[in-house]
Formats: structure tokens, sequence, C-alpha cells
């Protein structure tokens, strides 16, 4: 029975509606095997000594001033960046809308480097949306249910992201190999513009991730001789297996794509028009 359900599965798609149905059914479980941690978690914030608190809340205001001062500088190159875009006639990218979600559950499968998130459907977690963490890019929405979603992390087998040298803009394709550690570039030209301590962001080709986020610094090149493709490692920026609260990014579409489905329009209707005219 086991390999029938298997080939039909991977023949078909009748057992979708079966998947998402016991996905959604099985998330309470999920909730629940989660408790422990919880309820660990919340003994210790509540049995927190003063002092401990005090030095919390120093550290806070320390890192409070510190993040005041990124943001007034933030905000004047954020304006800069406008006013550079006037002149080249651009339309900005509009910020993406970001959700909180929380790691409920790992696959154990250590094959497959997937983890479960508490936000589904419900929340309008769609297929193939990014997943952040603090520090990076973590992956991307593979499978949602009505309570939760699957994520696949960049370091599955099976993923790959492209990326682009912070520096220089050097674009490649980021892989996935298995190991929470480390990324490979694939295909890197010998005489590409790489060097250890890069920081690889997304590029954005593709469609599938926003451009601009820390994806990994280069680890490693290796250049052997009389091959045309440089042997390139890569540490991932976000913490794989280790983060707990993650951030889901709806991508929103920019003023540009805009202006090009706008031009795309207006061409279809002229050819409309022109053919018309012929006829």
């Amino acid at each position: 029975m086991s390999c029938l359900l298997i080939f039909v599965d991977s023949r078909f798609d009748y057992l979708h509606s079966v998947r998402h149905a016991m996905s959604s059914a099985l998330t309470p479980m999920q909730w629940l095997s989660n408790l422990p941690r919880g309820v660990v978690d919340w003994v210790d914030a509540t049995t927190t000594s003063r002092q401990q608190l005090q030095e919390d809340v120093d550290a806070m205001k320390a890192r409070t001033l510190v993040l005041e001062r990124k943001a007034q500088k933030f905000a004047f190159i954020m304006a800069e960046n406008g006013r550079l875009r006037e002149l080249l006639n651009a339309s900005g990218v509009v910020d993406e809308t970001v959700k909180v979600a929380e790691l409920i559950g790992v696959s154990p499968d250590p094959f497959k480097h997937t983890v479960m998130v508490n936000k589904g459907r419900s929340d309008q977690v769609m297929v193939g949306q990014a997943v952040l963490d603090s520090s990076g890019l973590i992956g991307q929405v593979i499978e949602v249910s009505e309570f939760a979603s699957r994520v696949l992390l960049i370091s599955d087998n099976s993923h790959a992201v492209p990326v682009q040298v912070n520096r220089n803009g050097v674009r490649a394709i980021a892989l996935g190999n298995g190991s929470f550690d480390y990324l490979e570039l694939a295909n890197v030209p010998d005489t590409a513009d790489i060097k250890e301590g890069d920081l690889l962001v997304s590029s954005g080709l593709g469609g599938l991730f926003p451009p601009g986020y820390p994806v990994a610094e280069v680890a490693s090149v290796q250049h052997d001789p009389g091959q045309p493709f440089a042997k390139v490692t890569a540490q991932p920026k976000a913490q794989l297996n280790r983060s707990r609260l993650v951030l889901i990014v709806a991508k929103q579409v920019s003023g540009i794509d805009e202006l090009v489905d706008e031009q795309v329009d207006s061409d279809i209707s002229e050819s409309t028009s022109a053919s018309e005219g012929d006829e």
C-alpha cells in the first residue's frame, strides 16, 4: 500500500488535497510538541533576577542609541538615493511587506533541510515567498496549509539562489549542498573578481527572491590551473540551524515593473489598432 501511494503521489496529483488536509489537522500536534520549550522559556523569563533585568535594560538603551544613529544615517542615504533616482529618471522599489513567524518543527530527514513555521494560508502566506532571519536569507516557502507552512532552506541540495557580489555586482548562483555551514557557487569563471570576505546578496533575478538581502560571505576561492571555473564556497549569513523567529517577505511590484507593464499594454494596443486599420 505504501509503494502504491508513493507511485500515485509521484505520478498524479490526486493526493494533494489529502496532504493539505492532513497537514492542517496535524498543526495542533506540532504546537503541542513545541509547548514544553515555551513553558521552559516562560519560567526562565518569570524568574529572572532584578540585576539581570537592569543589565538587559541598560544593554537595550545602548543598542537603541546605536540604532537611532544608524537610522539617522539611513534616512540621509535614502534621501540621497531618491535624488539620484530622480536624476536617472527611475522609480524606486517599494519596500516589501513582512510577516513575523515562529519555527514549530524541523524535518527529521537529514537529507532534507526543511522547517515548519506557524503562518499559513489564513495569514496570506503563499508558495514561493522568501524567508529571512535577523542576519540574512533562510529559504523560501514551498508548501502552505491553513495554519502552517513548510520552508525549504538555502542549504538543501535542491535549492539555488541567484546572488551577486555586493562589492562589484558579479553575478553567480549559490547552491545548497546539504550542509548548514557553507554553500557552493556554480560555474564561476576563473577570471571572475571574487575574493574571500566578499558579501553575497540576492540579485533578484528570476523573481523568486527580492534583491539586496544578505545571503552568504565568501569563505574560500580556489583556482585550479587549466580549469575554466573556480571553486568558490561561501558561509551563509543566516543562522540556518539556530534561528527561531523568521520573517516571511511578500514581494511587491516595483514602479519600474509597473512602467514596463504599461508600456507592454500600450504596444499591444497600438499593434491591435494597426492591424484593424490594415484590415
